[in-house]
């Protein structure tokens, strides 16, 4: 991003080095070039570059590699219209325009419907406080209950239906769910906080998100009323 000074960026680590001699990016990437068209003009102070340059830190340190992803997303005023996921041990990447197209990967994904079991997917840290949460808001249905690490994974588990709703309770930074939420605006999915509130990603606002995370591909109202009318009984 030294190439693009003009643009707000946020990340999770931070770089003092000069500019000087770095060579400006591409900016016609083929298959963004076949999908821009007669994209719009946005004044740079209007965006916001998120950056997560390693997701799952722990997870990495531990080896745990399949949950290790990079991520990118764009926000316009706030809103994110643009996110990239990669799984670079996979060797997989995600990545949505909202309103102009998706990565190959994600050309058939859209929003499904709830089976015989809700499958719920977790940070490992705080899984079976949000197991008992969840098996209370929803009585009456097998509840499965997945420990994950790194947000973008968990993302890219509720996008491939693999998970129905991926649930965090605690503060989260903002690079840590942008792109993901990006993806699923563009693919008819949803995230907010569990209040239900869209999440603001301006960079001249607070980077945590403080008010924990539901993201879901259907039915997310339902699912975040009934957590919530758990957590707050």
């Amino acid at each position: 991003m030294k190439g693009l000074p003009a643009l707000n960026l946020v990340s999770e680590e931070h770089e003092t080095e000069s500019t000087e001699g770095v060579v400006p990016p591409s900016l016609l990437h083929p298959e963004v070039v076949a999908i821009a068209g007669d994209d719009p003009k946005v004044p740079a102070g209007d965006i916001t570059v998120w950056i997560d340059p390693l997701d799952a830190t722990q997870e990495y340190t531990e080896r745990l590699t399949e949950y290790v992803t990079v991520m990118a997303c764009v926000a316009i005023d706030g809103k994110p219209v643009a996110g990239v996921i990669r799984k670079p041990f996979d060797e997989k990447t995600y990545w949505a325009w909202v309103g102009h197209g998706t990565s190959e990967n994600l050309k058939s994904r859209a929003a499904t419907t709830e089976g015989e079991k809700l499958r719920v997917i977790v940070s490992r840290s705080h899984a079976g406080s949000v197991e008992s949460t969840a098996k209370e808001a929803f009585p009456g249905k097998t509840v499965d209950v997945t420990p994950a690490g790194g947000a973008g994974f968990k993302t890219i588990e509720v996008i491939e239906d693999r998970q129905d709703i991926y649930v965090h309770t605690t503060i989260i930074k903002k690079w840590d769910i942008c792109a993901g939420d990006a993806i699923l605006r563009a693919l008819g999915g949803k995230q907010t906080d569990l209040r239900g509130e869209e999440i603001n990603y301006r960079h001249d606002l607070n980077p945590k998100n403080e008010h924990g995370l539901i993201a879901t591909m259907h039915d997310h109202e339902d699912y975040r009323k009934a957590l919530q009318g758990v957590s707050h009984s």
